[in-house]
């Protein structure tokens, strides 16, 4: 029953792998031009047009901190990328984050010191003030707004303040990663940001690709959070404030929180615990956050991650070693059922009912529970799709060394083989794995009957190969940790078996 269960989780994966895989995307149809012959398929050259003028480039200020460089647009006043230097210099973009969305708006730098940068834009009606507060000690940013009537009459201020935009297109390897979370004094929402959403009440709110985040909190509880789709691959994502009217000389004020960081359970809790429910895993979310400290504490220990991500595995096979022995144990009795139970298929093969009836009895008499052996796999599913979650996730483990890996939160790629003129990554942990399941396998099945020989065989060889597709791609921390748990295992089946 357990084989029989994992073979079809893994049937399902590889399907839909080899289906997005091989099937071609849709090209737009060429044009058809009439010919005396017939219709003849031909792509017609696009008609030229002239080319619009182009817009001249941004300027662009780069702003230096000890933890993160910012790249500023001036006269937007608003955030191009973030490059975080102790995380292997990586780029997070939000291309025009925290950007009042007013095109009439044009800003200047002004001198300021520390670490502040302030943006001033002027009109004949208004003055706005744009000053960010930067800490060197954590990824924490203060965001202050000031605007100013200047005009001899009152004044309507709707200004949005949009966060970020997430691209969805196929380009942008990181797209599958990105979502949004909306915090009110009711519930946390993490959203699909393809969609257009008003949230009322807005305590704060976030984006983030696969390992950084950037949240945003205002001091006043009357922002509407939105995501506002710009084409069919481009969302934004922000806070929209309700209408406020000044009166001449009346100057607004208002503050904001914001975090630019990794998405790193800890760090954030550290700046405002609330904030940590931007870290989701899905369903599996508590599990997840409950390994990745437990992970944390062990790095702690052996300062290094792979050796971190092995201990936790021993731990969690010392955790279900009981629930384990219970499986062993049914596979035994089912093995040792087996030549009755052919027996009966003998006799009753015309009979399905009465077959069953016998079967279920046969069960009954030895106290046998052909379920059983399912309860280690149910437990051990949940646990492995939160450990992927969040080992996809960990930024820890980005460009983390363990013996030839050089990468755990990628595949462990030992070198690679030109065939055929396409370069094929040569992965060694899953080549492994692979080998000890099949060994795993065939330990299991012990004496197979005749009858049920060749489909046994089957398994035993498909089996191994389905998983070891499945896990190819797959980071090597997560490889490395399934590795571990099915070595544990065939260790305590070739000692069962040995000792029988």
């Amino acid at each position: 029953m357990e084989r029989r269960l994992i073979l079809a989780i893994a049937l399902s994966i590889l399907v839909l792998w080899v289906w997005s895989a091989l099937v071609p995307k849709p090209q737009p149809p060429a044009e058809t031009i009439s010919t005396s012959t017939g219709q003849v398929n031909i792509p017609l050259p696009v008609p030229l047009e002239q080319p619009p003028e182009p817009e001249p480039p941004p300027s662009l200020i780069s702003f230096p901190q000890e933890k993160l460089e910012v790249t500023f647009i001036e006269p937007k006043a608003a955030i191009k990328e973030v490059i975080f230097k102790d995380y292997q210099f990586y780029k997070f973009p939000l291309k025009y984050g925290f950007f009042l969305d007013d095109k009439s708006l044009s800003f200047k730098k002004e001198d300021s010191p520390g670490n502040t940068l302030t943006f001033v834009h002027s009109d004949g009606n208004k003055k706005i003030i744009k000053r960010f507060i930067f800490s060197n000690s954590s990824y924490s940013i203060w965001l202050e707004l000031k605007l100013q009537n200047l005009s001899t009459v009152p004044i309507t201020v709707n200004l949005p303040l949009v966060l970020g935009a997430l691209d969805f297109s196929p380009k942008n390897i990181q797209s599958r990663y990105q979502d949004v979370t909306v915090a009110t004094k009711d519930k946390t929402l993490h959203l699909n940001a393809r969609k257009n959403q008003e949230i009322s009440g807005t305590e704060f709110l976030s984006l983030r690709d696969r390992y950084f985040c950037a949240i945003i909190e205002p001091e006043l509880e009357n922002y509407i959070g939105f995501i506002k789709k710009i084409n069919p691959q481009e969302s934004e994502i922000g806070l929209n404030l309700k209408e406020i009217l000044l009166v001449p000389g009346q100057t607004m004020e208002e503050k904001f929180h914001i975090y630019l960081g990794p998405q790193e359970l800890q760090t954030i809790s550290r700046i405002k615990a609330d904030w940590a429910s931007v870290v989701h895993y899905g369903a599996f979310t508590f599990i997840s956050h409950l390994l990745l400290q437990l992970l944390e504490i062990f790095y702690r220990i052996v300062h290094n991650w792979g050796v971190a991500i092995i201990i936790l595995s021993v731990t969690i096979y010392i955790a279900l070693y009981p629930f384990t022995i219970k499986q062993m144990r049914s596979m035994k009795e089912m093995q040792a059922l087996q030549p009755r139970i052919e027996e009966l298929r003998r006799t009753y093969k015309d009979n399905p009912q009465k077959l069953n009836k016998e079967i279920i009895e046969l069960y009954r008499t030895h106290k046998v529970n052909p379920f059983s052996g399912c309860l280690p796999l149910l437990l051990q599913m949940p646990i492995f799709l939160a450990l992927y979650q969040a080992l996809m996730r960990s930024v820890a483990l980005k460009g983390a060394h363990f013996l030839w890996i050089k990468d755990l939160s990628g595949p462990d790629n030992l070198f690679s083989l030109i065939i055929l003129g396409k370069k094929i990554d040569i992965n060694i942990l899953p080549i492994l794995m692979t080998i000890g399941m099949f060994i795993q396998q065939r330990t299991s099945l012990g004496k197979m009957s005749s009858s049920s020989s060749e489909q046994q065989k089957l398994m035993t060889l498909m089996f191994p190969v389905m998983f070891g597709l499945i896990f190819y791609s797959m980071p090597a921390g997560l490889v490395l940790y399934w590795f571990i748990n099915s070595s544990l295992m065939l260790i305590y089946q070739l000692r069962v078996s040995r000792a029988k």
